[in-house]
C-alpha cells in the first residue's frame, strides 16, 4: 500500500495488535505498520515516530493511554537502556505464549509442517537469578571510572549496572572486587576503538553448589598484580574455586581468546545435572540455566526412547552433557565436537562418571561424522544440538545416509531448526512426531526447543 502521510517526530495514538520477535509492539496508522519499542499487545499508546521507511515506521512510547493486561513493570532499573533482556515489560505467562508461537510459526511457515501438536512451553516457577554464567564488558564512563554492564541494543556502548537480576547474585561481588582492584593498582579498561587497555571482559560462572569460577579477559599477555587480584577475590568470594586469565589480543567481537592461564585453583568448574557431574573449562559451552537444562535433557532422553541396544551419534556434543545422559540408556554413544577443550572435558567427564560406552571425536562435525560413517559406523538415534546457525547441509546429508530410526534435535533458534527440519523431511523422508519448547532464557526473546523426527514408515 502507499505510505500514508506519517511524519518523523509527530505523535499518534496507536492500538498495539501484535508483538514483534524482539519485544516491540506492532500497531498500524491507517493500515501502515509501526513498530513501537516496549509496547505490549493490547496497549493503546501515544507514540512518537522516530523513523519512517517505505513500508514501516519505528516509534517510541510517549504515554500509555490504556495498558495491556499483558503489561508488566520491569524489575530491572536499567531495562530501558540495557541490551540484556527485551521481554521484561511483558508478563511472564505472555512471554511463554509468545515463544511457543514463534516455534509454531517457524515450523509451519519455514519448515512447511502441518498438524503440529505443540504443548505449552515449559517455564520457570521463579524466572530470576537463573543464569549460571555472565560475561560483562569492561569500560570507563565520562569521568574515567571503571564500569561493567551489558551493551545497549545495537551498540557497543556499555549500559552500566551494579546487579543483573537474571545473573547469579555473586556476580556483583565479583565485579565490584575487580573494579576495586583495577582502581587500586591502576589497571586500565579496554577501549575497543583504539584497541588499548588491559581488561576487556569479566566472566563469572557458578555451579549448583554455589562454587565460583572467575575469568578475566585481557588484551595483554600479562595481568599486572594478578596475585593481588587473587587475594582480593579470595577475601570477598568465599566459594571461589578458580581464577583464570584468558588472553584475547585480537581486534574482534569474540569475547574469549584461545589461551588460558590459571591464576588460582582449578582449571575447571565442577557442576552437576541430575546424578552426573561435569568439568567445565572457560572455553567450553555449557547451558546457562541449570533448572531448565535438566527439563530439556529429560525431554531429549524421552524423545530418544532408548532401550539399551542403540548406537547414538551426538553431534555438537560440547563437554558431553547430553552424550552422558544418553550413554546410561544406550549401547554406545559417539560424540562429535569442534572445540578441543570441550572434547577433553567430555573425556574427563565420562571417566569421572564411570561411563565407558561414550567416545568423543574432535573436529568439524560435518567432517568427522562423514569419516565415522565411511568407516562403517551407523547410528540408530542421532542427537544434535547445533549453534544458532543450525546444522551444515553436509551434516544433514550424512544424517540421512545413516538412516537413523530417530533424530532428536535440540535448538536455540526456531528458524534454523525449521529450515533443517524442512531439509530432513524433503530429502530423508522424516517427519515431526513430537516437539516441546523450554524457556531457558526468561525475559528475553530466546527460546529452546526439542523436536523428534522419525521416518514416515517407522
Amino acid at each position: 500500500m502507499d505510505k500514508p502521510n506519517i511524519k518523523k517526530n509527530e505523535i499518534y495514538d496507536i492500538q498495539i495488535d501484535a508483538q514483534g520477535s524482539e519485544g516491540e509492539g506492532i500497531g498500524r496508522i491507517d493500515g501502515f505498520t509501526v513498530f513501537v519499542k516496549n509496547a505490549v499487545e493490547g496497549d493503546v499508546v501515544n507514540a512518537k515516530i522516530l523513523k519512517v521507511n517505505k513500508s514501516f515506521a519505528f516509534a517510541k512510547i510517549e504515554k500509555i493511554i490504556t495498558p495491556s493486561p499483558y503489561r508488566s513493570e520491569p524489575k530491572c532499573s536499567v531495562y530501558n537502556r540495557c541490551g540484556g533482556c527485551n521481554f521484561m515489560h511483558i508478563s511472564y505467562e505472555k512471554q511463554l505464549r509468545l515463544k511457543n508461537k514463534r516455534i509454531f510459526d517457524a515450523l509451519t511457515r519455514i519448515g512447511g509442517c502441518k498438524d503440529i501438536n505443540l504443548p505449552d512451553l515449559i517455564g520457570m516457577t521463579e524466572p530470576y537469578y537463573y543464569r549460571n554464567k555472565t560475561q560483562l564488558p569492561v569500560g570507563t564512563d565520562k569521568s574515567g571510572n571503571v564500569i561493567t554492564g551489558f551493551f545497549a541494543p545495537r551498540t557497543h556502548s556499555i549500559c552500566a549496572f551494579d546487579e543483573c537480576i537474571c545473573a547469579p547474585k555473586i556476580q556483583k561481588t565479583v565485579t565490584d572486587t575487580i573494579k576495586s582492584f583495577m582502581k587500586k593498582y591502576n589497571i586500565s579498561a579496554y577501549d575497543e576503538e583504539n584497541h588499548k587497555g588491559i581488561v576487556r571482559h569479566i566472566f563469572v560462572r557458578t555451579s549448583k553448589r554455589g562454587e565460583v569460577m572467575v575469568v578475566i579477559i585481557t588484551n595483554a599477555l600479562d595481568l599486572p598484580y594478578s596475585d593481588k587480584l587473587v587475594d582480593m577475590l579470595k577475601e570477598n568470594v568465599a566459594s571461589l574455586v578458580s581464577v583464570v586469565q584468558n588472553i584475547n589480543m585480537d581486534k574482534t567481537n569474540l569475547i574469549l581468546g584461545k589461551n588460558n592461564i590459571t591464576l588460582y585453583g582449578s582449571d575447571t568448574l565442577v557442576d552437576s545435572i541430575g546424578d552426573l557431574t561435569f568439568n567445565i573449562s572457560p572455553l567450553s559451552f555449557y547451558q546457562i540455566n541449570a533448572i531448565q537444562t535438566q527439563k530439556l535433557y529429560n525431554t531429549a532422553l524421552e524423545f530418544a526412547s532408548l532401550t539399551g541396544n542403540e548406537t547414538v551419534f551426538d553431534l555438537y556434543s560440547g563437554i558431553g552433557t547430553i552424550s552422558l545422559f544418553m550413554a546410561k540408556h544406550a549401547k554406545k554413544v559417539l560424540g562429535f565436537e569442534i572445540v578441543p577443550d570441550a572434547v577433553e572435558d567430555a573425556k574427563k567427564n565420562a571417566k569421572q562418571n564411570n561411563i565407558e560406552n561414550a567416545h568423543f571425536y574432535c573436529g568439524p562435525v560435518e567432517k568427522t561424522v562423514v569419516e565415522i560413517y565411511n568407516a562403517g559406523q551407523r547410528a540408530d538415534v542421532i542427537m544434535l544440538d547445533p549453534p544458532r546457525k543450525g546444522a551444515d547441509e553436509i551434516t544433514l546429508e550424512t544424517i540421512i545416509k545413516t538412516v537413523p530410526k530417530r533424530i532428536v534435535y535440540v535448538s536455540c533458534n526456531p528458524e534454523t531448526l525449521a529450515r533443517d527440519v524442512k531439509f530432513l523431511r524433503e530429502n530423508g523422508g522424516y517427519d515431526i512426531k513430537k516437539v516441546q519448547g523450554v524457556d531457558m532464557f526468561p525475559h528475553t526473546s530466546h527460546v529452546e526447543c526439542c523436536l523428534l523426527l522419525c521416518r514416515e514408515e517407522d
